[in-house]
């Protein structure tokens, strides 16, 4: 079993040097008060200080210090790290999981249709749950694939088809070339 050795004084005290470094990558105006410090297993102290950026609570600015025998404390590295209870993103999931948590989703709503189709339950909601999980196999590639086709179909965004404005686009400046070539034979015509 380690034990956290005792915590050097000069350390816990380091708070003009560690503010000196929190000032060099952000703004004074961002970092509030001391709130604390925690002495880590090799010795080096991590100063905390009460964060002021908008969207961050439960926050803080953290300033690791540490000190060699004989020498003054220095920075080791200067952070902004969550503290207890602070909204942090979720773990990031594989797709390869998420669809499989999916499917046995879709797989167990299905039974649930089927069981109560068996026990004479003929509730709408479950007939309307069975029947859409009927018309799609989410193990079926081809379905995959295709839903992939038409997601990607370079002609159309948001049901406006592109090829179309395109194509538009290209006869106005047709007429706008029409339309100068009639401008320069009027002015021909007029000298």
């Amino acid at each position: 079993m380690t034990s956290t050795p005792d915590a050097d004084e000069r350390l816990i005290n380091a708070r003009d040097l560690a503010l000196a470094a929190l000032h060099e990558i952000t703004p004074a105006t961002t970092v509030g008060p001391p709130a604390g410090y925690l002495v880590e297993d090799d010795g080096s102290v991590s100063l905390r200080f009460e964060n002021r950026l908008p969207g961050y609570p439960g926050w803080f600015w953290t300033v690791t210090v540490a000190r060699v025998e004989g020498e003054e404390p220095t920075v080791l590295e200067a952070e902004l790290l969550p503290g207890d209870g602070a909204l942090v993103a979720p773990e990031w999931v594989p797709w390869a999981e998420r669809l499989a948590e999916y499917r046995a989703h879709a797989a167990e709503l299905a039974a649930q249709a089927k069981a109560a189709e068996v026990d004479g339950d003929s509730d709408d909601d479950a007939d309307d749950d069975e029947a859409d999980l009927d018309d799609v196999d989410l193990g079926d590639e081809d379905f995959l694939e295709d839903r992939d086709e038409r997601q990607l179909h370079a002609g159309d965004v948001d049901g406006v088809d592109i090829d179309e404005l395109d194509d538009e686009s290209d006869e106005d400046d047709s007429d706008d070339d029409d339309d100068s070539d009639d401008d320069d034979r009027d002015a021909d015509e007029e000298e």
